[in-house]
């Protein structure tokens, strides 16, 4: 086994900044190399900051620095993502927690606090389902994926955080309403929504490397995901249950309307922290 390379904190930033400085803006290279610090070398976030002389040991840390370097996103290297102020494991194969859909969990867990019945489907980590199974601990929170590898990690970080969460293995444009036949008082679900034809434009760490299963989908067909699970989610939900979706900005519009046609009421896009439209929410009729 390789010994820890041991180096002073402040080195250690510096060089994970400079590796990544070609793919990243000033700030977020920082913003990086500071995460990656603090992971690898087990430091809280004050500790790396209040003395940057002392020293950190770091096992494989050349190797981290060139997977960063190469555009590896700093979560699949250090192994850990934050999500609503808990640490998830993370995985390549699986998609990294982002704070647009921490805005999604708080929403649901602000008006579901009465609920008996809740589903994340395409639970990926099981961030979602495992913040609605600790915060709403009076609930029954089920999760479902398709993904063998993000089942694995679901269940890992649900048992790890000690959240009670029924995982099952389900198609969200199949077998969805087999699996999880309800009745639930809200479903929710980020599924993916990015057309096919912005791959290009999206940054390499993300395009490169994050499961495109679970980003993208057709030009032709943007709303497949939404549609399937709206559609099964008229013999899932309990009348006047909810409909919580994360939505791609440019497609809110086709959302509202697909969700009337598909007989859901009440419907509200809101905005997230930029500015964009990025929730679905609305009640079966």
């Amino acid at each position: 086994m390789n010994q820890p390379q041991i180096l002073t904190r402040r080195e250690a930033v510096e060089r994970i900044r400079a590796a990544v400085a070609p793919l990243y803006d000033e700030r977020e290279a920082q913003a990086v190399a500071r995460r990656a610090v603090a992971d690898l070398g087990g430091l809280s976030d004050s500790a790396l900051m209040a003395d940057p002389a002392a020293a950190v040991a770091i096992e494989g840390f050349d190797d981290a620095v060139r997977r960063l370097a190469e555009g590896c996103p700093v979560q699949y290297v250090t192994g850990r993502a934050d999500f609503c102020g808990r640490r998830f494991a993370a995985g390549e194969g699986v998609l990294i927690p982002r704070p647009e859909t921490e805005e999604l969990a708080a929403l649901v867990i602000g008006n579901e606090r009465c609920a008996r019945a809740l589903l994340d489907v395409g639970t990926g980590s099981g961030c979602i389902a495992a913040t609605l199974a600790l915060e709403l601990p009076d609930a029954e929170v089920s999760a479902a994926d398709i993904s063998p590898a993000a089942l694995a990690l679901a269940e890992a970080n649900c048992r790890a955080l000690g959240a009670r969460v029924a995982i099952r293995r389900a198609d969200a444009l199949g077998d969805l309403a087999e699996v999880f036949p309800g009745p639930f008082d809200a479903i929710v679900s980020n599924p993916p929504y990015v057309p096919a034809s912005d791959r290009a434009t999206m940054h390499p760490n993300v395009r490169d490397h994050e499961p495109a299963e679970a980003l993208f989908v057709p030009d032709d067909d943007p709303l497949r995901f939404y549609r399937a699970i709206a559609r099964a989610g008229r013999g899932m939900l309990r009348p006047g249950g909810s409909l919580y979706f994360e939505i791609y900005h440019r497609t809110a519009d086709a959302m509202r309307r697909m969700l009337a046609e598909e007989g859901y009421a009440e419907i509200r896009i809101l905005d997230d922290m930029n500015g964009k439209p990025r929730i679905a929410w609305s009640r079966l009729r």
